[in-house]
């Protein structure tokens, strides 16, 4: 075969130039349309919509033995398109003289596409399926936190030391000295993370059993994020009473104690109580990380939209623990317009129907100008829609009755209210869910530098220090940074342990 020469000497140097020329002018159209706003919206659009076709899905990896030959795999690649159904990462693990093994990730939409797929393709001759593994369950075996010693024990003498003898000297002195306990046991470090399983994720009330792998789930990330032990903590108990009085037994075990997935209004009452019992900062998540990150993704937005929080409008789908604590973040932030909306309708002072004392607190803080009905109403005119409600929600077309150039956060679990995508095409300058919009880019932070500060409360201070570090480390356009990043949960515990610790 004739292969085209690589150009070299001056003729190199003039095509290299024209390259390089090229790119920039590339380059400068792209920022040129990336500051009109139109390349941002397409690629934005192009990327929700890519991310959508993975969400939700059931993952399978399939080990199968195929003939290695062209085109055997493309075999497979096409059974899978036809039943529409998604490849995922494909692993080479075996080859032989005739065959090659792979490890391949499927997506489905449900077990009986799945199981037709499956079928199809294990009916090819030449081809053997030798495993099928559920990718999500198989992380999960086993459990995925453990407590682990810190310090080795290889000799006698360690042994001495870790235990008896020697560890009655650390006793004595924790007894002649109690604040010392925090330095010299894991309890500085330790944080229980308790549930009642009554509200996980948004599959509802499936109890403590259930709402397990969430808290071990939770423990992974403040352990690899930042370094902070977590004990999941399991109360099969809806009774205020009962959870307070079990977690206040325990609480001289901890140097924070986190409440999670517990339904609301028994949360509200719940942190309150324990907080009054406790020496220790009480910190529900669903509430106060979530408001955090809200506020952290409005502060970024709004700057880059030149929006200010004294003059936005904002509706807010959904009165739970979520959207209570937004409400309140936000207004103690400084924002003066909003409504909030729960299944009936507009939350309002002259309102006396499905009401609480909690929606009650609502009234009095928010919707100066009484405004009354239900969402598709209330949205009408508003710059900002904060959604923690219910999936769909909300249309095309109520995006479009809001003012120009709206925010859209979309944070209903697992189903938004609004897909991104779509509320973009509407006209929404930016729209996000809540895989972008996630408490996990607030509470490592949040708990590390509370730690860090050794404070016995979690303040308003800090929790807008850190939706202000969280916004200040956010890129161009993007709303909120990469949470992967280990050093953007570092740099968020740095603003709220000095946020604590008085000037």
């Amino acid at each position: 075969m004739c292969r085209p020469q690589r150009p070299h000497g001056e003729h190199a140097g003039i095509q290299h130039e024209k390259i390089i020329h090229r790119i920039k002018k590339l380059m400068s159209l792209h920022d040129l349309r990336t500051h009109a706003g139109r390349s941002y919206k397409r690629r934005y659009v192009m990327a929700a919509e890519n991310a959508e076709k993975y969400a939700y899905k059931l993952v399978k990896k399939i080990r199968m033995r195929i003939l290695d030959v062209p085109g055997a795999f493309g075999k497979v690649a096409l059974e899978l398109g036809k039943h529409g159904a998604m490849l995922g990462d494909i692993t080479k693990v075996h080859v032989t003289t005739q065959y090659v093994t792979r490890d391949i990730v499927m997506f489905f939409d449900n077990e009986e596409q799945f199981e037709d797929t499956i079928q199809a393709i294990g009916e090819f001759k030449g081809y053997k399926i030798l495993s099928v593994e559920d990718e999500v369950l198989s992380i999960h075996k086993g459990g995925k936190v453990a407590m682990i010693p810190t310090v080795k024990m290889e000799t006698l003498g360690d042994l001495r030391m870790i235990y008896t003898p020697g560890v009655a000297q650390a006793c004595k002195y924790i007894d002649e000295h109690p604040q010392s306990a925090s330095d010299l046991t894991s309890i500085g470090n330790s944080v229980c993370i308790a549930t009642n399983g009554s509200a996980v994720l948004g599959l509802g009330n499936i109890g403590v059993l259930a709402g397990m792998p969430v808290m071990e789930g939770k423990s992974v990330i403040l352990h690899k994020m930042v370094g902070v032990s977590c004990i999941p903590l399991l109360i099969d108990s809806d009774h205020a009473d009962i959870i307070v009085g079990t977690l206040h037994a325990v609480a001289k075990t901890f140097s924070i104690i986190m409440i999670e997935d517990i339904a609301a209004p028994l949360c509200f009452e719940v942190e309150q109580k324990l907080q009054q019992r406790v020496p220790i900062p009480v910190f529900h998540d669903d509430q106060h990380g979530t408001a955090t990150v809200i506020l952290a993704t409005l502060i970024k937005t709004m700057q880059d939209l030149g929006k200010r929080k004294e003059t936005v409008s904002i509706v807010i789908s959904g009165a739970g623990a979520a959207g209570t604590a937004t409400c309140k973040m936000l207004r103690e932030y400084g924002f003066q317009n909003m409504v909030v909306c729960d299944s009936q309708g507009a939350i309002a002072g002259t309102r006396t129907k499905h009401m609480n004392a909690y929606k009650e607190e609502i009234a009095r803080i928010t919707n100066a100008g009484n405004e009354t009905g239900p969402l598709k109403n209330v949205i009408k005119n508003k710059d900002i829609f904060i959604g923690v409600s219910s999936a769909y929600v909300v249309t095309q077309d109520m995006v479009r009755s809001m003012n120009k150039d709206p925010i859209v956060l979309a944070l209903a679990n697992p189903i938004p209210e609004i897909w991104p995508h779509e509320a973009s095409q509407a006209g929404a300058a930016f729209a996000l869910d809540g895989r972008t919009v996630n408490n996990c880019l607030a509470f490592p932070g949040l708990i590390r530098g509370t730690l860090d500060a050794r404070a016995t409360r979690i303040t308003y201070p800090m929790k807008f220090a850190a939706a202000e570090a969280i916004a200040d480390l956010a890129g161009k356009r993007e709303g909120v940074p990469n949470f992967m990043n280990p050093a953007i949960h570092r740099r968020i515990a740095e603003a709220v342990k000095a946020a604590a610790l008085p000037s």
